[in-house]
This record gives structure tokens, C-alpha cells and sequence, in this order.
């Protein structure tokens, strides 16, 4: 799609009763007097993980937690997200000031993610969680289906690539601690070798500590790729 302009409609499988909803979705914080995606993004996010999670669950009955952390993290993180916005065509779409345009605004991850998980919120503000659901479905089915029929844990993972490079095996530190005591949520630091480190968070420990496993093998790969 990306060398057209597809329709909104198209990407979305949904007409917006409220098209303000839409509009504010799509809508950059540097635009002036307009509101932008802010708290739709901050909406979409959880809806995301929510409709993803649970896709999860039923689809991979036989993983283990700390696999079905690994395959949730790779399809939520900004990389995937800012793909999937670029190959349904949403980047065409973004209102951007022309400061924000002519410094590359419409290709940054960042922006291509916020905005994605904005429509999503979007979605499920005017036609509720099926609608929501229905988009992601769609989308980020190639994702789910092109991950590997049994991966390995994030640890574990990141274990093999110190090993590999000449490092000993990660560590993993609590560096948070937040909620209540019977809902805890950590954030555990991993470090590797000399100053390689990254943080994750987790309903518990175990989920925290592939958390940051996960981020830590996502930042080499961008380095990589840069």
C-alpha cells in the first residue's frame, strides 16, 4: 500500500459515527489548536495488550508463561507496531505541523506507533471492543503467524548471544516495585558485559526479568538494523 494513499475505511473495516474520534487519532501533538492522539494512544495501548494476550492464550495452549511473555512482547514493541502502521497504510494519514513533516515526522517509529495504537482506542471508544478487536485481527495476524512454532524464552536467548559474544551470563536486578502488595508490579534490570543493560516489567519477577531480556535483544537487533 505504500505507494498509494488507501482510505481510511479500508484500513479500519469500520465507519466512525464520531469522526472527531478518528481525526484526534490521527492527529500529531505539534499540530496547533487541534486535539491530538495523546489519550487515545494511552487507551489503545491497554486495549492492545489486552486483544493480543488473549490471542496469545488461546492460540498457544501448551507455552509456557515466560513464551507467551516472549511471543507478546515481540508484537507489541514500537518496531512492530510502526511496521504494521506503515504496511496498512496509516502513515499516508497522519497530521503532522510542517516543522514535523519536514524533519521526517511521518517515518518515525515512535509517531507510527502512538498513532496505531491511537486508532485502536479509537476503535473501541465508537464501536467497541469487537471493532478494536476485528482491526488487530486483521493486522497483526501475519505477525502471530510468522513467529516461530515454539520460541525460545527470552533468557534463555539472551544467555546464548552473551555466550557467544564473550560475555558472562546476564544478571537481573530488582530495580522497582510498585502497586499493591497482593498486585505487585516489578522492573528488573539485566546487564550484560560492560554497560549493556535494559529494563522490563512484570506481574512478576519471572515476567519482568524476560521483559527486560526481551528489550535488551530488541536494542542489539536495532543496532544491527541502524
Amino acid at each position: 500500500m505504500s505507494g498509494t494513499r488507501p482510505r481510511l475505511k479500508e484500513i479500519l473495516g469500520h465507519s466512525f459515527a464520531d469522526s472527531g474520534l478518528i481525526g484526534a487519532a490521527l492527529t500529531h501533538p505539534s499540530v496547533d489548536g487541534a486535539e491530538s492522539y495523546q489519550r487515545l494512544e494511552f487507551l489503545g495501548d491497554r486495549v492492545l495488550g489486552l486483544v493480543i494476550a488473549a490471542e496469545l492464550y488461546r492460540r498457544f495452549p501448551e507455552a509456557s508463561e515466560g513464551e507467551l511473555a516472549t511471543r507478546f512482547n515481540a508484537l507489541v514493541r514500537r518496531e512492530t507496531l510502526a511496521a504494521i502502521a506503515r504496511d496498512c497504510g496509516l502513515d499516508h494519514h497522519i497530521r503532522l505541523s510542517k516543522s514535523e513533516e519536514d524533519t521526517g515526522g511521518r517515518e518515525k517509529p515512535a509517531i507510527l506507533a502512538d498513532v496505531i495504537e491511537a486508532v485502536i482506542g479509537a476503535l473501541l471508544m465508537d464501536g467497541g471492543l469487537d471493532a478494536a478487536s476485528a482491526f488487530i485481527a486483521t493486522w497483526w495476524k501475519p505477525f502471530i503467524d510468522g513467529q516461530k512454532s515454539a520460541m525460545k524464552d527470552a533468557k534463555t536467548e539472551l544467555q546464548e548471544w552473551a555466550q557467544a559474544q564473550g560475555f558472562a551470563t546476564p544478571t537481573y536486578r530488582e530495580v522497582g516495585r510498585e502497586g499493591p502488595p497482593h498486585a505487585p508490579l516489578f522492573t528488573m534490570l539485566v546487564t550484560v558485559g560492560e554497560g549493556l543493560t535494559a529494563q522490563g516489567c512484570g506481574r512478576s519477577k519471572q515476567l519482568a526479568e524476560q521483559a527486560a531480556a526481551d528489550r535488551l535483544l530488541a536494542m542489539r537487533q536495532e543496532e544491527k538494523a541502524s
